[in-house]
């Protein structure tokens, strides 16, 4: 299942990115997987063992997403890279993790009983395009904000026909340049398939911490103008072969997202363990107690 498995989050990317941004990563890995309707119960228990493993033993961290509106019982699990080297890494960290939980036997049995859940799976290696992205994060800081703020998550697929991509590119650093003057865009994360696709695919996507973020959004011709988004609409048909949208929701506990991450709220991404603490009782009381009550020190 997850030899190969890591994980991103369908976003951004660049060539020419300044030092801080790297810090997220030039890449972004994705797996994909459709789970059969009946199998989702052991689907999600096999996913959680796999979490555990990886938070126990210092493993790999991913953000794992469901599908809301789109192909249903459809899961990704995203990861950020900074090249192709820490890919195997990664991997490496991952399966180590594991073996450590569980065993190399039991470690086995969990891959194949993990396959067995799924209808269909595919993997992505997604290229970060910061050039063609707007408003979005500059430092590891300003992305673990973003990231552990959010909990929804629309991604388009677009499909570009041949000879046209330096058209959309262009088209899109226009777009780019537009919106980011306008003082109520939000950021919007563009990033370029390079492994595990036919043809040229881009990604664009926008995260928010619900639903309701995504109303009352300035449109492309509110942000470009008549005149931009005729020049807009005529691009597009002339470059864009196909799109795909799904909007999808972040699975917290299918997730072992970075420390910076889970940091910016703890009780979404760790729930179990903010509860645990929330539960404890405070040690001062019982010496207090004594303190003011010299004869109740015996316990009873």
């Amino acid at each position: 299942m997850l030899r190969r498995v890591i994980w991103a989050l369908a976003v951004v990317v660049c060539l020419a990115a300044p030092v801080a941004v790297h810090a997220q990563g030039d890449y972004v890995d994705v797996y994909m997987v459709k789970v059969k309707p009946e199998k989702l119960a052991d689907f999600q228990a096999l996913t959680k063992k796999w979490v555990d493993a990886n938070r126990r033993f210092n493993g790999a961290h991913w953000i794992t997403t469901e599908t809301m509106f789109g192909e249903g019982n459809v899961y990704s699990f995203v990861s950020p890279r900074q090249d192709y080297a820490e890919i195997e890494k990664a991997n490496e960290s991952m399966m180590q993790a594991v073996n450590k939980a569980f065993g190399k036997d039991a470690t086995d049995k969990l891959m194949r009983d993990f396959d067995n859940c799924l209808e269909w799976s595919r993997s992505e290696l997604r290229r970060r395009r910061f050039d063609l992205s707007r408003k979005h994060p500059m430092d590891m800081a300003s992305y673990a904000k973003l990231i552990g703020e959010s909990r929804v998550v629309r991604t388009t697929a677009v499909h570009i026909r041949p000879g046209r991509i330096a058209d959309f590119e262009a088209l899109m650093k226009d777009t780019k340049e537009a919106s980011e003057k306008a003082p109520n865009t939000f950021p919007l994360l563009v990033s370029q398939v390079v492994e595990g696709t036919q043809g040229t695919t881009f990604y664009i996507t926008s995260l928010r911490s619900s639903l309701g973020g995504f109303d009352k959004n300035p449109t492309i011709r509110d942000i470009l103008g008549e005149e931009g988004y005729k020049r807009f609409l005529q691009v597009n048909s002339e470059s864009v072969e196909r799109t795909e949208s799904a909007l999808v929701r972040f699975s917290p506990e299918l997730s072992n997202p970075a420390e910076e991450i889970v940091q910016v709220a703890t009780d979404f991404w760790h729930p179990k363990a903010t509860m645990a603490a929330s539960t404890m009782k405070p040690k001062t009381s019982t010496a207090k107690t004594a303190e003011l009550k010299p004869t109740a020190e015996k316990p009873k």
